[in-house]
């Protein structure tokens, strides 16, 4: 895609030199051009224009001077006939009468010549100029056409020499997309979200059939009671109790949920997934990989700190080779200025504070998620298998056969009676548990339906006390008062964690 993408701007860089910069140049001429063929029609129609007002003056003053001839002429005739006019008027009105005659002719003449002048510039300007006029702004019009058709050629000529790279681009793409590898490509998202956990291992075969020599085995729930307290589980209640036994709400990951609520969730607290090219580059995500589960997690910043030590005593290396060379110089300075070397050293020496101020943050939040990780023994991971997987269909069917609808096993609890071992020690255990103290308080942003068992509902807006904040399994627990409290999805309330409270810290 980028080689196809490549070849286009190849195009438009050649119709940018070849096309585009010629046809501006061009259009600038032709502008220039054709307003100076504007120029000479609106030149040519003002000189015919005078030339017609000229004519229509002559004409006007022959007119009129023919029409005051002849006025002259009548009062000479009617002077010379009245006998009562006296010899001198007579003779007055006919000079007058000649000079009335003298200026119709020379108008006349005048009117004449005008008159021929306008005819020749009329025809010059009908059959001449305008025509020249109109035969420049017609070649020029027609020199356009070809310069269009030209640069059609030009861009045909561009586009053929990359048609070639085109194609191959083209098939590339195609053979890309027919090698995509849908199984490859979920592989990658497995790998990227997957917790590393390993799963529990086999539970070891507990013989009843001797009740003499019974022992209890290290994988028996009862014995776990112990293990609990010593090794506690995240997320469990405090005193590390294991949940069969606890009449109390019971944490939602160990119950069923619906379909609704699992997507909510994934929606609310996984990191989403945008594309697999995204993965294959190592996707964007926080830096401190806050988004990945915990054992990536730690995995992700060992690497990171791995690779900053080794950017660290590269740049060692460099520096001492850099001040043996300096030394080099001071010892002999025709070899080189020792000064030149001075400017790398510090660059050195800034690069290294950086690097190393970069490894002791990863070292941190690994120190941090190092602190939170349990410690999985084959013990612990038993009892996780044991307990994390009762969704599925198998162990469901042997639940069925042991457990009560309180939560405890009653087949065990059975035989441990005909064994007469005491069973009220750990309800009266469990019974006098001491509430979890309040760490901080929080504020439900939206209403959330508790309908399986160990969830508690809220309504939007309303105020509760936290007493276990989120264990890195998406779900906190919170109480309303000394009788009900629950688990709850930590993206529906905003919690607000006292600063006095261990291990508190404020987030959304």
């Amino acid at each position: 895609m980028n080689d196809y993408a490549g070849q286009h701007e190849v195009v438009s860089e050649n119709m940018t030199s070849q096309i585009t910069a010629e046809l501006t140049r061009f259009v600038q001429e032709l502008k220039q051009e054709r307003k100076s063929h504007f120029h000479d029609g609106r030149k040519a129609q003002q000189n015919i224009e005078t030339f017609w007002k000229q004519l229509e003056a002559s004409k006007r003053r022959f007119e009129r001077d023919c029409k005051e001839a002849d006025r002259a002429q009548q009062y000479f005739e009617k002077m010379d006939a009245d006998i009562n006019v006296t010899k001198a008027d007579v003779e007055k009105a006919r000079q007058q009468a000649q000079t009335r005659h003298q200026m119709a002719e020379d108008s006349k003449g005048e009117y004449s010549s005008i008159l021929q002048k306008f005819n020749h510039e009329q025809r010059e300007h009908y059959h001449t100029h305008i025509p020249n006029i109109f035969q420049k702004i017609q070649e020029m019009e027609e020199r356009r056409i070809v310069r269009i058709g030209e640069c059609m050629k030009t861009y045909a000529e561009v586009d053929r020499q990359v048609i070639p790279i085109i194609g191959k681009c083209l098939d590339g793409i195609t053979k890309a997309a027919e090698s995509i590898d849908q199984k490859n490509d979920s592989q990658l998202v497995i790998e990227a979200f997957k917790s590393g956990f390993e799963p529990p291992g086999d539970i070891d075969f507990e013989d009843f059939t001797q009740p003499m020599k019974r022992t209890v085995s290290e994988s028996s729930l009862s014995n776990s009671r112990w293990d609990g307290k010593s090794e506690p589980k995240p997320g469990s209640k405090s005193k590390g109790k294991l949940w069969p036994f606890i009449k109390k709400n019971k944490s939602p990951k160990q119950q069923k949920e619906p379909l609704s609520h699992r997507f909510n969730e994934f929606m609310t607290s996984k990191p989403k997934i945008h594309c697999f090219r995204s993965l294959k580059r190592g996707g964007g995500g926080p830096e401190d990989f806050s988004n990945l589960p915990p054992e990536q997690r730690r995995k992700k910043l060992q690497q990171k700190v791995d690779e900053l030590n080794k950017d660290i005593q590269k740049e060692m290396d460099q520096r001492d080779a850099l001040t043996k060379m300096k030394d080099v110089y001071i010892k002999n300075p025709q070899m080189g200025d020792a000064a030149s070397v001075d400017h790398k050293l510090a660059e050195l020496g800034q690069n290294m504070e950086k690097l190393r101020l970069e490894a002791q943050k990863f070292e941190g939040w690994l120190a941090e998620v190092e602190g939170r990780l349990p410690v999985r023994t084959e013990q612990t991971r038993r009892q996780s298998g044991m307990y994390d997987t009762q969704n599925t269909s198998a162990v469901n069917n042997c639940a069925q056969d042991r457990e009560s609808p309180d939560g405890s096993y009653t087949e065990e609890q059975s035989q441990e009676s005909e064994m007469k071992v005491p069973v009220t020690e750990f309800d009266d255990e469990f019974d006098d548990e001491e509430p979890l103290p309040t760490i901080g308080t929080c504020k439900a942003l939206y209403t959330f339906e508790g309908q399986n068992e160990g969830t508690i509902s809220v309504t939007e807006g309303e105020m509760l006390y936290v007493i276990e904040e989120d264990k890195g399994d998406g779900w906190t627990r919170i109480r309303r008062n000394e009788d009900e409290e629950g688990y709850v999805p930590t993206s529906y309330v905003e919690v607000y964690l006292d600063k006095n409270a261990k291990g508190a810290m404020t987030y959304i």
